[in-house]
């Protein structure tokens, strides 16, 4: 049966459906925002766990010169080692048809013929490579897909000075590989940089490691101690050439596939609040507005005989339907955008399945966050009123004294059009009610200018990073170190300009209880290729003794300049060093540190040696350097800075952008549900004067700039305070990105505050143009009967 509330219920919805509406959308907004940042975040995570536990991803990994296989039993015997895999992995490069640029691929031995028991290939297509022919391989999914290349497809890889022209058996996936990247890359580019399995008597024989292995991965058991592990194995590989064992905490694939984990995990707890948040103040806000113009109403279905909890439940019915729809279209909106965002960490990260995390519980947050905020808002509005006595409410409220303008001091007749005045006299005469619409609009230009700051610094981290430090075309990284003549032999190369030196020294760096594992790079003086920038982008000169660290890797290890840092050498003789901090230098990719070449050929006592090379090209020959390279044994890997650039922003840049994209949108539509709000309810308070000044008169025109000018004012004083809250939300998302991996800098240029004004501007004049159209089809007689 319908009750005489439900029909008033439903008829107030049909007549305030644009506001509830707008309503319902900031709520979808963040229920959206919430679904789309936690389903996404629950979905990699899931995936991963997953992916680590079929496969067996292993524990511990430690790289080493030449081990015998011997050695295996004894590594297994290392208290709280559950399971060992001992391998051979070697860098290449390979030549492949329609590429000018050489591609470089990752060699990793399978075992004969046995299966895996750590770091198990997932199979996407083929077979395994046959051990007796000595020509097959297994291609990574993303490296064979960039190609072409399927079964029975060949690739020619030049494997220790000798091509070989591989025959590809399938294609697969693999736990350690989920995130593939080169030497010193930045990021995966599935086109220069893939992985191939191969039989291990194949590569051993081809890098004369029969019965050796110079990589082994360890699984441990549950609850035992990994660092106790990672000392005995790397005393058990120091006579071995051990690189230093590290955890799975420091494996590349992963370590990158946790930053963006936590980016997304910052996401969903900064900006689905401060949404809700908004939502709940734009429900308070209109109901509160909207029951003072019911008062009488009120008082009325009180004197029938309607008690204030009948009152409150109305109301609240009220308030629930919104927020349902709201509750309804968030749900749909996040789901869609959801699986999209999936689709896009599908392409990105190389797991064998990525579905979207429906998960139960994501949902009935979403829901009870949502509809508890939009209560939340009620509550305050329907508590002045619904106690009222029926006598009480149903009296019109007191008369409103008003006082002139500055308490009468100056006279602005005589300066402003009295209209100004009105409008003036109005909004200072509820100084309580346009605070809070100046509050609310001020909320939907930060949540704007929350979202659209990362752009500019995504474009800010680029040109630091790629045009500013690293400024060079390509860098050659050598097999092993080479002599100093080698920079003068790349000098000599088709096409190159000029080359710098570099020597990349793997490290592990030690202040106190906290260590971290690093590459330090040794530069030369006025390198000018490649450059170490200062907080201020200006040239750092690296000193003659001392170290050069990154900010993030100062804050990790608590250093400041001038202390003295332990540097554990994980290659050559292993010995272990004291140096100071020289410098810190701001960073933005990496734990970084560096040091003056020469400094660091004194301290390891190797004479004068090379890593690599940096080179400045001539691009109109880069063909023919490109096929030299590829017939040079010494080289391992090419980085190329255009395609670093390039997929740097198919990936990072793009993923960002587009999460980013989605919440400005959303953020977009909030500030349209404000200002939209605001003005309908004042057009609501002020239908009656607004009638009488009609009738007194006054043309639509000058009417309705009574109005629209409050609006106007509300939203021009509202940007100073949004510019403000909204900074403070982009320094908090800044903060929530940060990682070791990677730091987003927070620079809020001048465009970000005003695109934000122009969309809640744009937003008022869209609102500005609905309620001057109700103005103007204002029934002067009807609006004057009666306050609705």
């Amino acid at each position: 049966m319908i009750r005489v509330l439900d029909i008033k219920l439903l008829r107030d919805l049909k007549r305030l459906w644009p506001q509830a509406l707008a309503i319902a959308l900031v709520m979808a907004a963040g229920v959206a925002t919430l679904i789309l940042g936690v389903g996404a975040h629950d979905s990699l995570e899931t995936t991963r766990a997953r992916h680590y536990e079929s496969n067996r991803f292993a524990d511990v990994f430690a790289g080493l010169t030449r081990a015998p296989n011997a050695l295996k039993p004894e590594i297994a015997a290392i208290d709280g080692v559950s399971a060992v895999e001992t391998r051979i992995e070697e860098i290449a490069l390979a030549d492949l048809p329609g590429m000018a640029e050489p591609a470089s691929v990752r060699l990793v031995s399978l075992p004969d013929y046995r299966e895996q028991s750590l770091n198990r290939i997932y199979l996407r297509s083929g077979r395994l490579p046959d051990p007796e022919t000595g020509t097959e391989a297994v291609a990574s999914v993303g490296f064979a897909r960039a190609h072409g290349l399927t079964e029975g497809g060949t690739i020619r890889v030049l494997i220790n000075g000798q091509q070989r022209d591989l025959r590809i058996t399938g294609t697969a996936l693999s736990p350690e590989f989920v995130y593939a990247l080169g030497p010193g890359a930045l990021m995966p580019d599935e086109r220069r940089f893939g992985i191939l399995y191969m039989p291990e008597k194949v590569l051993a024989a081809a890098y004369n490691l029969d019965g050796a292995f110079n990589s082994v991965s360890l699984r441990l058991v549950r609850g035992s101690n990994a660092e106790n592990v990672i000392a005995s194995l790397d005393r058990m590989l120091d006579r071995y050439g051990g690189l230093g064992a590290y955890t799975r905490k420091d494996q590349l694939s992963h370590a990158f596939l946790d930053a963006e984990l936590q980016q997304l995990r910052a996401m969903s707890r900064i900006l689905p609040p401060i949404f809700l948040l908004v939502s709940a103040f734009l429900v308070n806000m209109t109901l509160s507005r909207l029951i003072a113009l019911e008062r009488e109403q009120i008082g009325l279905l009180k004197a029938m005989g309607y008690s204030s909890l009948a009152v409150v439940r109305h109301y609240a019915g009220f308030v629930t339907l919104i927020a349902l729809a709201g509750i309804i279209i968030g749900v749909v909106a996040g789901t869609w955008l959801g699986t999209g965002m999936t689709r896009l960490y599908a392409k990105f990260f190389s797991f064998p399945f990525l579905v979207f995390s429906r998960n139960p519980a994501v949902y009935g947050i979403a829901v009870g966050a949502t509809y508890a905020a939009a209560l939340l808002g009620a509550v305050k509005a329907v508590r002045e009123v619904a106690w009222l006595s029926p006598a009480v409410a149903m009296s019109p409220p007191a008369p409103q004294r008003y006082r002139k303008v500055l308490g009468g001091l100056v006279d602005l007749s005589r300066f402003v059009r009295q209209s100004s005045v009105i409008v003036m006299r109005h909004l200072t005469h509820w100084p309580l009610r346009t605070l809070s619409g100046i509050l609310g609009m001020a909320l939907a230009v930060a949540i704007l200018v929350g979202s659209l700051w990362s752009f500019g610094s995504i474009d800010h981290m680029i040109d630091v990073t790629f045009r500013k430090s690293d400024r060079q075309d390509a860098s050659i990284t050598f097999t092993e170190l080479k002599p100093m003549s080698a920079l003068f032999e790349a000098q000599r190369l088709p096409g190159v300009i000029q080359a710098e030196p570099f020597r990349a020294l793997a490290v592990k760096l030690r202040h106190g209880p906290v260590e971290r594992r690093v590459s330090l790079t040794g530069k030369t003086d006025g390198a000018e290729l490649s450059r170490v920038l200062d907080g201020q982008l200006r040239p750092v000169v690296l000193p003659r003794e001392g170290l050069v660290i990154s900010d993030a890797l100062a804050r990790v290890l608590k250093l400041r300049i001038g202390d003295e840092v332990e540097v554990q050498i994980l290659e050559g003789r292993r010995q272990t060093v004291m140096q100071p901090v020289s410098a810190i230098i701001t960073g933005f990719i990496g734990l970084t540190a560096y040091m003056n070449l020469d400094a660091m050929n004194r301290m390891l006592k190797e004479g004068d040696v090379i890593s690599g090379v940096y080179l400045g090209l001539d691009m109109a020959k880069r063909d023919e350097l490109f096929a030299v390279l590829k017939a040079t044994p010494a080289a391992s890997f090419i980085a190329l800075q255009y395609a670093a650039l390039q997929k740097f922003r198919e990936t990072l840049a793009q993923n960002v952008t587009i999460m980013i994209t989605v919440y400005a949108v959303l953020a977009g539509i909030i500030a349209f549900g404000v200002v939209y709000n605001f003005a309908r309810i004042s057009l609501s308070e002020q239908g009656r004067e607004m009638a009488s000044l009609r009738v007194l008169g006054f043309t639509k025109g000058e009417v309705s700039a009574l109005l629209l000018g409050e609006l106007a004012v509300v939203v021009i004083l509202a940007q100073p305070l949004g510019w403000l809250i909204g900074y403070s939300f982009a320094l908090l998302m800044a903060e929530g990105f940060r990682t070791e991996l990677y730091r987003v800098p927070l620079v809020v240029n001048r465009e970000v505050f005003a695109w934000a004004s122009l969309v809640v501007f744009g937003a008022a004049a869209v609102s500005g143009l609905v309620v001057r159209r109700r103005i103007d089809r204002l029934d002067m007689i009807e609006v004057l009967k009666t306050r609705e």
